[in-house]
């Protein structure tokens, strides 16, 4: 991974911590350039994302019109871009100072395409869901989303250095532009969560690889965004249902999807509170 980088913040309704977001990238001597996909804010945050993109040169505005999603929010800040590195970061993530070249490091001579990620973690310092994944699977869905977390690694001991794993996390993933692009980007038919895990598996099955390293990490304020909880619940078991349609080996799993979607949907939803 060489060239520029770019950074992609697709935000909806996120709140103040948006600018704290892009004042660390527009700080950040390793971020060349950064693009805002407006995916639908009020009107005094749209105001002050026209006057802060103003001020600075390197800093891109992109209206999409309404709430297209995130994975086709992402995309639609990375159209045209096919030299040096993509950063998609969430807009309540901070991206801690070193992260980038710690991210490119960690991809240095890896099979192509390749993806990377890093600690996410609360502001209490302790690493949040998903930043580091095992291969999602139907069991580790339903287990995970039960109660009994056998998906996610954050509650084991972090690695040293950089490891290979399943998935990273889409608040805070470095790729080439090139390697996006090959991928076709992000799979537009999630509207909101797993098209990280996707896009991982996607490169895997290209003869890729996902890695993760430690040296990197992002602040995650989480729980920004006005949106509803038990709404945004029902898109994470949608796209997962979407999931595992899409990667089903043959009939009888697809057959599988089907029956066990609801009990899937209702797992994820009842823990969900507004």
């Amino acid at each position: 991974m060489t060239g520029p980088t770019t950074a992609i913040v697709v935000s909806y309704h996120t709140g103040q911590s948006l600018k704290e977001c892009l004042y660390a990238l527009a700080s950040d001597p390793a971020v060349d350039a950064v693009r805002i996909v407006d995916n639908g804010n009020p009107e005094t945050m749209r105001d002050w994302l026209r006057q802060f993109c103003e001020s600075r040169p390197s800093v891109t505005l992109i209206d999409a019109g309404g709430n297209i999603g995130f994975g086709a929010g992402v995309n639609r800040g990375a159209a045209g871009i096919e030299a040096g590195d993509l950063l998609i970061i969430n807009p309540d993530a901070i991206l801690k100072r070193g992260s980038i070249e710690a991210l490119q490091q960690a991809a240095a001579g890896q099979p192509s395409p390749c993806v990377v990620g890093g600690n996410v973690f609360d502001t209490y310092g302790r690493e949040v869901r998903g930043p580091r994944r095992r291969k999602l699977t139907l069991l580790r869905a339903l287990t995970t989303f039960s109660g009994w977390n056998t998906w996610t690694l954050e509650r084991t001991p972090p690695p040293k250095g950089p490891v290979p794993v399943g998935a990273v996390s889409g608040a805070l993933m470095l790729m080439s532009g090139k390697d996006f692009t090959a991928l076709d980007g992000f799979d537009e038919g999630f509207f909101m969560h797993v098209e990280d895990v996707d896009i991982c598996r996607r490169a895997s099955e290209a003869g890729g690889i996902t890695m993760y390293t430690p040296h990197a990490g992002a602040l995650h304020y989480g729980a920004t965004s006005e949106a509803p909880a038990r709404r945004v619940a029902g898109y994470k078991a949608d796209s997962l249902v979407y999931y595992f349609r899409k990667h089903a080996s043959g009939p009888l799993e697809r057959l599988a999807v089907d029956l066990i979607a609801p009990l899937l949907r209702f797992a994820i939803v009842s823990r969900a509170r507004d």
